[in-house]
């Protein structure tokens, strides 16, 4: 697929087949303990009518620095034309966290998606399921049992 973007460094996929293009900071910044900021990364994109961009974590700065995206994953709809920021956070409790220019902070992720018609109802039906929601599959012991 095509996109046009602006942006003074463009989006890269690290290797054949990621989902996700990384996304590099346009400034810089530190993220005290505990801290968020929303960080420019001056890129703008023109998504085409159907398709969602989605800005998710990099997995290297969670595990390695503890640092996420506070509105995980952050939707960019195809009629926003404004620049893309990433809102990070530090959720290390000790050290800070410098981001500098050209740093990588986030993935962005381009995706078709559906629109709903929301057809009102007294009843739904029946499933397997039911309302089982938070943690109604049970859990995997050490031993290997499920509760």
């Amino acid at each position: 697929m095509d996109l046009q973007i602006i942006a003074p460094a463009l989006p890269v996929y690290a290797h054949p087949g990621d989902a996700g293009a990384d996304l590099v900071a346009a400034e810089s910044l530190r993220l005290e303990p505990g801290a968020r900021a929303l960080v420019a990364t001056g890129v703008r994109i023109a998504l085409p009518e159907g398709y969602v961009a989605f800005v998710v974590p990099r997995s290297g700065l969670a595990v390695k620095h503890g640092i996420s995206i506070v509105n995980s994953p952050g939707t960019v709809d195809a009629g926003y034309r404004g620049e893309i920021k990433v809102a990070l956070w530090n959720t290390d409790q000790h050290e800070a966290f410098d981001v500098a220019v050209g740093d990588r902070i986030a993935q962005l992720i381009i995706m078709p998606v559906s629109r709903a018609r929301f057809l009102p109802v007294d009843e739904l039906p029946e499933s397997r399921r039911g309302e089982g929601g938070f943690g109604s599959t049970g859990h995997q012991s050490e031993r290997g049992i499920t509760s």
